[in-house]
């Protein structure tokens, strides 16, 4: 069932405009890719729908959209989950990663203020890193990756990375027991940051190609075996 302080979290968040479908989908997203919402827990209507302060049609609305992203998972006579990615899953999210995130690179303009968040979040990967923090490691290369595809400064591509981002931590959650995953990163990505800072677009563009295709890989074979 969903904990009572993730819910407590979502009615603060509440505004004037916050009783719509789309508004629902994107706190759910946004507390999945934060990792508050992990695979397999129970999205209670009731709850949900109480916390909220929206209709019980309402939360359902969003429930079918976040069901057609992959991100929820309907079981009948049993409720509807927060799904848990599946190797086919894993190879689409990969696809759209590797179309959208080169891209941005090459084409966006990275501001003053967003080249200082990616020196920031480098640095904060860096010290959950040396702590051993899969977790922390985990939301340091979520926001990284969101920034990249900010610098197009297109609401509707910060959506689509919105949602690619909470498959994304729930398939993290598969890794958490191997913070090698993300520490092998951590680097990978100042660098990558370094180019970009430096102008190298097409060669940071080539390396986050590279990376992403290795990402896939570790991910496929560590969910093959389980």
């Amino acid at each position: 069932m969903v904990a009572a302080n993730v819910l407590g979290s979502i009615a603060k968040g509440s505004a004037e405009h916050a009783h719509t479908s789309a508004w629902i989908v994107s706190v759910l997203r946004k507390r999945i890719s934060e990792g508050k919402l992990t695979p397999g827990s129970k999205l209670s209507e009731q709850a949900l729908s109480e916390a909220l302060g929206v209709s019980r049609n309402t939360l359902r609305e969003a429930f079918a959209i976040l069901s057609n992203e992959s991100i929820i998972t309907r079981i009948p006579n049993r409720g509807v989950f927060v799904a848990r990615p599946s190797v086919e899953d894993i190879r689409e999210i990969y696809r759209v990663r590797r179309m959208l995130e080169p891209a941005a690179i090459l084409w966006a303009s990275p501001t003053p203020a967003q080249i200082k968040r990616l020196h920031e979040i480098i640095a904060s990967a860096r010290t959950a890193r040396d702590a051993g923090a899969s977790g922390s490691m985990a939301t340091a290369n979520q926001r990284l990756h969101q920034e990249l595809v900010a610098m197009c400064g297109s609401p509707t591509l910060d959506t689509v990375m919105e949602q690619v981002l909470a498959q994304m931590r729930l398939v993290f959650h598969a890794m958490a027991e191997t913070p090698d995953f993300h520490a092998q990163f951590v680097e990978r990505n100042a660098a990558l940051v370094q180019d970009i800072v430096d102008g190298k677009r097409e060669e940071a563009a080539a390396s986050l190609r590279e990376y992403l295709v290795d990402a896939e890989a570790v991910l496929l074979e560590h969910v093959a075996a389980e």
